[in-house]
C-alpha cells in the first residue's frame, strides 16, 4: 500500500451516513475516532457532499497541515466504495 501504513494516516474525512458505522469502521482500521473529522451532528446526512463538505470545514478551520496524510473514503448503494490518500498542500 504505497509503502504507508495505519499509522501514517493524520486525518480521515469519510462519508457520513451513520456515526455507528463510522465509529465500526475506525475501530477495524484500528484509526483512532479522533482523526475522522465529523460533522454528521451539525449536518445529518449531506450523501455525495459529505466528504467535499467535511473538507472544507477542516481546511477552513485550520485543522489541516502541509504534508499531512489524509484518508478519504465513501460508501453508496450498500455495494458501490471508494477511497483516496491525499498529502494535504494549502
Amino acid at each position: 500500500m504505497n509503502g504507508l501504513t495505519v499509522a501514517d494516516v493524520d486525518h480521515v474525512v469519510a462519508h457520513q451516513a451513520n456515526l455507528r458505522i463510522l465509529e465500526a469502521v475506525m475501530k477495524r482500521l484500528g484509526i483512532p475516532l479522533s482523526k475522522c473529522h465529523l460533522n454528521i451532528e451539525q449536518v445529518g446526512n449531506t450523501s455525495s457532499a459529505s466528504v467535499p463538505l467535511t473538507l472544507d470545514q477542516a481546511a477552513r478551520a485550520g485543522k489541516l497541515k502541509d504534508g499531512e496524510l489524509i484518508l478519504m473514503m465513501a460508501i453508496g448503494g450498500g455495494m458501490s466504495w471508494g477511497s483516496a490518500l491525499v498529502r494535504w498542500s494549502a
